[in-house]
């Protein structure tokens, strides 16, 4: 049964950890995405894994079985925006964990609400800042879908809006060229 202190984990690690490429390739993903650290992107492989599974399987089955179980799997990941309605196996086959982590509401919040960095956007999400609908998520890898992607905003005592346009609307102090030539002079000095 397993004690409940100690669950099961939820990721696996890469088969070659010290692939330099890959290795490259996890850290420009943490950067774009905003992830705290390669074991969530981890996650996010294994749950992609787990979906490609479910794939492969139901292609492997009877025409008259895959027909009964395949629309399941198809509406759980349109629902949440992987794939379109018209798409088949195949399209979930060829995922990548971009997709995923695009769905993410850190992700979400990054683009939707104007932050900078997607780790602002994740601190606003886990000080309580950002609302889904009428309750607030503090939660930066929940997964959003479709319906409730509309929904998301700031929370009604957040100040965090006003501090966003604060620093959209300061004009950045403009530098005459005698200016610049005067501190390149410095410089060279």
């Amino acid at each position: 049964m397993g004690d409940p202190k100690y669950p099961r984990r939820m990721w696996r690690k890469p088969k070659r950890p010290l692939n330099y490429d890959l290795k490259m390739e996890e850290l420009k993903t943490l950067g774009t995405f905003g992830l705290r650290s390669k074991r969530e992107l981890w996650k996010a492989h294994t749950e992609l894994s787990r979906v490609r599974h479910q794939a492969r399987s139901l292609l492997a089955l009877r025409q008259e079985i895959r027909l009964e179980k395949e629309p399941i799997l198809m509406k759980s990941l349109s629902r949440i925006g992987l794939v379109s309605n018209e798409s088949t196996l195949d399209d979930v086959l060829n995922l990548q964990v971009n997709d995923l982590l695009s769905r993410r509401l850190q992700t979400l919040v990054t683009k939707k609400l104007g932050f900078k960095t997607p780790y602002q956007a994740r601190q606003a999400v886990i000080h309580g800042h950002i609302m889904i609908g009428d309750r607030k998520v503090n939660i930066p890898s929940y997964i959003v879908t479709l319906e409730e992607e509309k929904n998301i905003h700031f929370s009604p005592e957040s100040k965090i809006p006003g501090m966003l346009e604060d620093t959209k609307s300061e004009p950045k102090p403009e530098i005459t060229e005698v200016e610049q030539v005067e501190a390149e002079s410095q410089t060279k000095e």
